[in-house]
């Protein structure tokens, strides 16, 4: 009989070792980053019923987060405009790599690997340039900075896979800023939100642009469905006193297709997309609010709203079974359908925007 050490030997020279995987750390369903009761920000993983699994803390204010496709590896990214995403072994706790950009850029807050989790995509800005960009990390060897390509446009914000082809979908929210000027926005009166479908290698494939009475609605954060339609959640940058749609569906090669258009309730957004999510089945999209205390249910068919629900402070939006999951800046963790809420989990934490299912 081989020895245990020489089989494990064995098993390493062939490849056949056995790798550490999500399983490792509880199967999580969910990442958030949040802050607790001292002040300290941090990043979270949950079970579907909102129970902690892990959490890590974080040089500063996280927004959204990244889930290697395999590995228990998660990137935490700065709210914008920050220059830190923290690469974290959820199993440790240990930091893998702290990636920052180039001296004149700033990350956007969101991320995504490929397919494979070779590489990790991230949303930024050139910002003596006031030019969107991708950059493109090595996460199969160190997390390496490898190159960075155009978005597309301007103020590149949540980044993600298609699902019908290979390649990402970025919104471009087309809001230039500049650190030096915070979070103001330098351009309102020229701005021009998009979609854009980019492959690997950043050539642009597709891009849809917003009609020209929208062009001040920034196209922020996304949700993809199986048949590869892109749900978007947008930010009006006009009056708030004006009815316009602030969430969208669109699929390469179609016409746009602008949710609850017209309907007065969504003035209860006002005028601000948190979130977005699509139910499993694709048959609902989730829009949330924390400025407006909403989460609305709209139809992907009809585009109606089926259902309101007021919440204080919501904002984390994910599937969950076959219908969503919801986090909130007051420590609610909370079941959304159609029928009604049911809350989950309450702790003394503060949720902050992003709510990211891992399955």
């Amino acid at each position: 009989m081989p020895s245990r050490r020489g089989f494990l030997a064995g098993l390493l020279a062939t490849g056949l070792a056995p790798q550490a995987s999500w399983a490792s750390v509880g199967n999580p369903a969910f990442l958030s980053a949040g802050r607790d009761t001292q002040g300290r920000f941090f990043l979270a993983g949950m079970t579907a019923s909102g129970e902690i699994l892990f959490r890590h803390l974080l040089p500063g204010r996280g927004h959204a987060a990244a889930a290697h496709p395999t590995r228990p590896e998660a990137v935490a990214f700065a709210r914008r405009p920050g220059r830190f995403a923290d690469v974290i072994d959820c199993r440790t706790g240990t930091a893998i790599a702290r990636l920052e950009p180039p001296a004149d850029f700033h990350f956007y807050g969101h991320g995504t690997y490929s397919p494979d989790g070779r590489l990790l995509f991230t949303s930024e800005n050139e910002y003596d340039a006031a030019r969107g960009m991708v950059g493109v990390w090595d996460a199969a060897s160190g997390y390496s900075r490898l190159t960075a390509f155009a978005s597309g446009g301007i103020g590149p914000h949540d980044i993600t896979l298609r699902r019908d082809a290979p390649g990402l979908v970025v919104a471009n929210g087309g809001i230039e800023t500049h650190p030096d000027s915070g979070r103001a926005k330098l351009n309102l009166p020229d701005m021009r939100p998009n979609l854009s479908y980019l492959d690997f290698d950043g050539a642009l494939l597709e891009q849809l642009e917003l009609p020209p009475e929208l062009h001040l609605n920034s196209i922020r954060h996304l949700a993809t469905r199986r048949d590869g339609t892109v749900a978007f959640a947008m930010q009006w940058q006009g009056d708030l006193g004006e009815l316009v749609p602030i969430a969208g569906l669109h699929r390469p090669g179609a016409p746009v297709k602008l949710l609850a258009d017209g309907d007065p309730r969504v003035m209860n957004l006002n005028g601000y997309g948190g979130s977005i999510a699509f139910s499993a089945d694709g048959a609902q999209v989730a829009v949330t609010s924390p400025r407006g205390g909403v989460v609305q249910l709209m139809s992907s068919d009809s585009g109606a709203i089926l259902r309101e629900e007021r919440m204080a402070d919501v904002c984390g939006i994910a599937r969950l079974g076959t219908a969503f999951a919801a986090s909130t800046g007051n420590g609610q963790f909370l079941h959304i359908t159609e029928h009604g809420s049911e809350p989950l989990q309450r702790t003394d934490l503060a949720w902050d925007n992003h709510l990211i299912a891992l399955r």
